[in-house]
């Protein structure tokens, strides 16, 4: 699915372009899961599929991380069903 596809579908539920974007989605759940779930960047980076910025690193590393992953992606569910439910939210 593509970012414009993402933002199209925002704009119809009646957000505009300086309250959310799809890629505003994917900085917020940066955020949170660094700083608030403190989970480790590499981790956050392989999930979002951020390129590796050392090209020695980008050639050489070949893990993916999956177990740990899995688990990570566990817990931004529960954070965010931990929102739905009425979860106390802490300021940034």
């Amino acid at each position: 699915m593509s970012n414009n596809a993402i933002n199209a579908t925002l704009r119809r539920m009646g957000f505009d372009k300086d309250t959310m974007t799809g890629h505003g989605f994917r900085a917020m759940a940066r955020t949170i899961l660094d700083e608030v779930l403190q989970l480790r960047p590499d981790y956050i980076e392989h999930q979002l599929a951020h390129a590796v910025k050392d090209p020695n690193c980008r050639a050489y590393n070949r893990t993916a991380h999956l177990d740990e992953r899995r688990k990570m992606m566990q817990l931004w569910s529960d954070f965010l069903e931990g929102l739905k439910s009425g979860a106390k939210v802490l300021p940034f």
